[in-house]
């Protein structure tokens, strides 16, 4: 069975307030003396995420119900 991805879109604002706030929760996990692998993999998946850009469109609220 083929595995669901997820796909996020931040701006480089919000991906630096990512970053932190894993780096933070990186920096408690190494305090407590607890594995930092998973917050790790996420750091470096985030940190170098490519860039694509699409089109957003909006949809008036007629439409929306």
């Amino acid at each position: 069975m083929k595995e669901e991805r997820y796909y996020f879109s931040f701006d480089s604002c919000e991906q630096g307030i990512l970053l932190r706030t894993l780096n933070d929760k990186k920096t408690d996990l190494i305090r407590n003396g607890k594995s930092t692998d998973a917050v790790d993999e996420l750091i470096v998946k985030v940190g170098t995420a490519p860039t694509k850009k699409f089109k957003v469109v909006e949809r008036s609220s007629a439409y929306a119900r």
